[in-house]
């Protein structure tokens, strides 16, 4: 698959099963994170790779964090299997570096461009995964136990692994014109 015919029909995979990336093949993953765009060439990103037993104390810190918030038996459940959905996650950190030129909210972006483009590199690559975010990326607890500084801020867990569905049907691209004007 060429480049254009892998970012015109890409999808993202929720259902996902070991192998995961490794060796070579995540390198490659996270060398085309660490091309992102990059104004002021800031590298303001920081990649937590979760698997194996960083699955297990993964899925007991978001269990424990909604225990403590009084969540109910379902949502409990919910948080505690959250990590087990694929073998693989790939914390995204915008890393806030302090720049006159560079605001906040550009490095934030800069750092989702990276999101992208990893996944872009497994989907290249024979792998697949989905860009997962929601209100995890903002608890103290989860924010604390990947190191995050005040002004840092996860822009989200990129779930990792072999699809276990294989999709053979061309995504047809949307109409464009509701979204596109000229100047």
């Amino acid at each position: 698959m060429d480049a254009l015919d892998l970012l015109l029909n890409r999808r993202s995979a929720s259902r996902l099963t070991a192998p995961a990336p490794s060796g070579k093949v995540l390198q490659n993953i996270i060398n085309a994170g660490m091309r992102a765009p990059d104004h002021g060439a800031l590298q303001p990103w920081r990649f937590v790779i979760v698997e194996n037993d960083g699955l297990t104390r993964f899925s007991h810190l978001l269990k424990s964090a909604a225990e403590k918030d009084g969540l109910d038996e379902k949502a409990i459940e919910k948080a505690t299997l959250a990590p087990m959905r694929a073998p693989q996650i790939i914390t995204v950190i915008a890393d806030y570096k302090e720049s006159a030129k560079v605001p906040k909210w550009e490095q934030i972006v800069s750092a989702g461009c990276a999101v992208h483009a990893m996944q872009m590199a497994a989907l290249a690559q024979g792998f697949n995964g989905i860009w997962r975010t929601g209100p995890w990326t903002e608890h103290a607890a989860v924010r604390h136990a990947f190191g995050c500084a005040e002004n840092d801020q996860i822009v989200g867990f990129l779930y990792l692994g072999t699809p276990q569905l294989k999709s053979n049907t061309q995504v047809i691209p949307a109409d464009s014109a509701a979204f596109v004007s000229y100047f």
